[in-house]
C-alpha cells in the first residue's frame, strides 16, 4: 500500500469513519526518518506519522509509548499524541497550528527553549531506558557493518578522540532527556506557546546533550542556547561536554546516514546519504579541533 492508502485504512478504524470522510493534506517539512501528514476528519485536523523503512531498527515503540506515559504530567509535548500502534510505528496526533523552529530563527527563542528543556530536566522523572551513548553507538555501528557499508576516512581517528573523553562524560549526573531536541522538533504555536514533540529516543542522559541537540543544523544555535540554559557564563567543562556531545551526534548519525545508503534509501528518497554520512565525519572533526584550540580539552 502507498502512504495514502495506509492513512485510510488506519485512520477509518481508528475513528470509524469512512474512507471518503479523511483528507489528506500537504506533508509536514523536517526529518529525513518518518513522514508525517495532515489530515482533516469532520473538520478535525490531525497528523498522521508513517515511520520510514527500517524504523524500528532504531527506534523501540514500547519505549516510545513509556516515554510519552513518563512525560504527560508535564505537558511539555501539548498532549498531542492520540494513538501509537506498537507495531507499526503508526501515530495519530491531534494537529496544532504552529511553526518548527528551523523554520523560523531558533536564536529568537533561546530563553522559551530554555524554560522547555528545563521543565523535562528539572522535573525529576526517571526513565527505564538509559540513552547509553557509548553503547548506542557500538550498536550503530554493528547495523551499519552488517550491512555491508564501510566507515568513511577519518572516522577511526575522531571516534577515538571522543572515546578518550568517556570517563569524563560518564562522570555527569543522567536526567530524563528528549536526546533528539533539534530545533524541527520545538513547534512554536499561534497560542505562542512552545510544545517539543517526537520522542522516539527518550531516555536518561546528560541534559547537555539536549542543548548540544539544537546544534543540529547550525552549532552556533547549541553554543547560544548554552548560557541561557545555564542561567550564566559556561565553564570550560560545560562547553566540552557541549561540543563532545555534538561530536557524537556526528557519529551517531554518520552510522544511520550509512545504514540508510545500505537499504537503498538515497534512491527512495533522492537524498545521497552516502555524501551525508562523509559530511557528518568531517563535521565531528571540525567540532573536536575547534573545542581543543579553545582550550576546552579535558
Amino acid at each position: 500500500m502507498n502512504h495514502h492508502e495506509i492513512i485510510r485504512q488506519q485512520l477509518s478504524r481508528y475513528f470509524n469513519v469512512s474512507s471518503d470522510a479523511i483528507h489528506i493534506g500537504d506533508r509536514l517539512r523536517g526529518g529525513m526518518s518518518n513522514s508525517n501528514y495532515i489530515v482533516t476528519i469532520n473538520d478535525q485536523v490531525y497528523v498522521f506519522r508513517i515511520p520510514g523503512k527500517n524504523a524500528s531498527t532504531f527506534v523501540s515503540r514500547k519505549i516510545e509509548q513509556a516515554t510519552i506515559d513518563l512525560i504527560a504530567p508535564t505537558g511539555i509535548d501539548g498532549h498531542l499524541t492520540l494513538n501509537l500502534d506498537l507495531e507499526t510505528g503508526y501515530k495519530i496526533s491531534r494537529y496544532v497550528a504552529g511553526t518548527p523552529l528551523f523554520l523560523l530563527h531558533p536564536d529568537a527563542y533561546y530563553p522559551q527553549a530554555s524554560a522547555c528543556l528545563h521543565q523535562l530536566h528539572d522535573a525529576g522523572l526517571v526513565h527505564p531506558k538509559d540513552y547509553d551513548p557509548f553503547g548506542r553507538l557500538h550498536t550503530y555501528e554493528g547495523f551499519a557493518e552488517a550491512s555491508g557499508m564501510v566507515h568513511g576516512e577519518g572516522y577511526p581517528e575522531i571516534k577515538a578522540s571522543f572515546l578518550s573523553h568517556q570517563a569524563f562524560l560518564l562522570g555527569v549526573e543522567k536526567v530524563m532527556c528528549h536526546n533528539d531536541a533539534q530545533p524541527s522538533n520545538f513547534i512554536w504555536t499561534e497560542a505562542e506557546k512552545l510544545w517539543l514533540v517526537d520522542w522516539e529516543f527518550g531516555g536518561m542522559n546528560d541534559p547537555l546533550y539536549d542543548v548540544a541537540c539544537f546544534g543540529n543544523n547550525d552549532f552556533s544555535y547549541a553554543k547560544g542556547l548554552l548560557p541561557v540554559y545555564l542561567g550564566r557564563k559556561p565553564k570550560s567543562s560545560e562547553w566540552m561536554r557541549l561540543f563532545l556531545w555534538r561530536v557524537f551526534q556526528c557519529l551517531q548519525w554518520h552510522n544511520v546516514a550509512l545504514y540508510k545508503e545500505a537499504i537503498g534509501l538515497s534512491q527512495e528518497l533522492n537524498l545521497d546519504f552516502k555524501h551525508i554520512a562523509d559530511q557528518y565525519i568531517a563535521k565531528a572533526h571540525s567540532l573536536y579541533r575547534e573545542a581543543i584550540s579553545l582550550g576546552y580539552g579535558t
